[in-house]
């Protein structure tokens, strides 16, 4: 594990109140270097940018890995280049591959456990801005920890900045259950603490009430705890902030950002700038491209398919979603789209999830067929939508591997199911449950004496 005794956070310098910074003002700040927690944190203004340095933080860790981790060992992508890409579609995970580091989830772990620590001290009594900023700290936590459990299951749970030498610095791993634990008690916090809304796009970009109970509704699903996934998503549903775009707008969801439908994203720009292109549209180097089976899956009439990739291609090499149709661009530039990582589509397809398990088909089948209808695809049935895909979970869970293709969903999805194996296993052999996580990275356990390599890796 990254040397985090000795990580002081880069903090983002900002002067202004967090109400008027727009998304170019907070991407914008210059990083401020060397600071400790205790010699940094002294009035507003660096409280502010310390949440600021969380953000930050986050850009690094998802850049890249919200396709590693979400997309590359499952289904809808192929590829043909060598490194990760090949390594997680052809299940041959090794200590050694990049999206096996765990050091930019961490790093933003610890930026905002300083935050959540020194906050409150800038402030002379508790006040509602400094709770808001404390809300955003632990959502960003949160969120880091939630990646973490999935990819890699077990992990050192790590609360408190480190300061002294007389702090536990090899840290053992955490059961996944008590992380879990820890991100729901801190979503919990943020829902009932952070902003309704901000000013502009900053809504989008920063952490708000909306953005917890979404974020929420994905960890419940992900512990199969269905009446809360249900409670938490109609606090999203009934939230005037988002509402679905219409087909003609969807691809702008993608492509500019900030879209209704929008609850979370992880904002770039030309400065701050990601791999969306190299992941996706260098022509016919990208890291991925559609699968056959993703191309086969789409129901014949669906509005989005010319939206996703090239149909006009023989063999499409192109996924042009976050681009817009008919993107040609073959450099391999970095990208400054903002990365979606949360939408009102993917909550209302899990709630309709919900629904389905707890026995309500019909509420189930409502909320399917908003997302088919705007597909220009028609409603189905319970009879209708066993005879298409075995029974409603299924065609539930086929939309989403449709709706939010490439997005970072669909691995997953498939493990929170229990059918990664069953999907996965005629196409690279994947049959052990204990290979559904990744290897802990090698540079870690080298570091770390305390920590133990996962089952399967050993």
């Amino acid at each position: 594990m990254k040397n985090i005794k000795n990580i002081k956070p880069i903090l983002l310098s900002g002067l202004l109140m967090l109400i008027f910074f727009s998304c170019s003002d907070i991407l914008e700040k210059d990083p401020v270097s060397s600071f400790s927690g205790q010699g940094f944190y002294k009035n507003s203004s660096d409280a502010q940018s310390g949440v600021y340095g969380i953000y930050d933080a986050a850009q690094s860790t998802f850049r890249v890995n919200f396709s590693y981790w979400g997309e590359g060992r499952a289904d809808a992508v192929n590829t043909n280049h060598a490194g990760d890409p090949l390594a997680l579609q052809q299940n041959t995970l090794n200590q050694s591959i990049t999206s096996a580091r765990w050091n930019s989830i961490y790093e933003t772990v610890s930026r905002a456990n300083y935050a959540i620590k020194y906050v409150p001290t800038v402030f002379e009594s508790e006040s509602e801005f400094s709770l808001q900023l404390i809300a955003q700290a632990r959502a960003l936590r949160a969120l880091s920890y939630f990646y973490a459990v999935r990819v890699w299951g077990d992990v050192p749970l790590i609360t408190e900045p480190y300061e002294s030498v007389e702090q536990e610095f090899f840290i053992s791993k955490t059961d996944k259950e008590v992380v879990l634990d820890q991100i729901v008690d801190d979503l919990i916090f943020a829902s009932e603490n952070c902003r309704v809304t901000f000013s502009s796009d900053s809504s989008r970009i920063l952490f708000t009430q909306g953005a917890a109970h979404a974020l929420l509704t994905q960890v419940y699903m992900w512990r199969n705890q269905y009446d809360a996934a249900i409670e938490s998503s109609e606090k999203v549903l009934d939230n005037s902030l988002y509402s679905l775009v219409s087909i003609n707008d969807w691809s702008r969801i993608f492509t500019s950002g900030y879209s209704n439908e929008s609850i979370f994203e992880v904002g770039y720009n030309e400065v701050q700038t990601n791999a969306l292109r190299v992941l996706y549209a260098i022509g016919a180097d990208s890291d991925y491209f559609p699968s056959e089976k993703f191309k086969n899956s789409f129901e014949t009439g669906d509005l989005r398919k010319d939206l996703i990739y090239d149909t006009t291609d023989a063999d499409p090499r192109k996924i042009w979603k976050f681009f817009g149709q008919g993107f040609n661009d073959e450099s391999s530039d970095p990208s400054g789209n903002n990365i979606v990582l949360i939408r009102l589509a993917d909550i209302m397809l899990l709630k309709a999830e919900a629904h389905n398990k707890l026995g309500d088909t019909t509420e189930a089948l409502r909320l399917l067929n908003l997302i088919r209808d705007r597909a220009g695809l028609p409603a189905l049935t319970l009879a209708s939508a066993t005879t298409l895909y075995g029974d409603l979970e299924s065609a539930i869970l086929h939309e989403r591997s449709i709706e939010l293709s490439f997005e970072g969903h669909r691995w997953f999805d498939l493990v929170r199911t229990d059918k990664a194996i069953n999907t996965m296993n005629p196409i690279n052999g994947l049959s052990d449950p204990e290979n559904l996580v990744w290897p802990i990275h090698e540079d870690a356990i080298n570091r770390n004496p305390n920590l133990i390599q996962n089952q399967f890796y050993r």
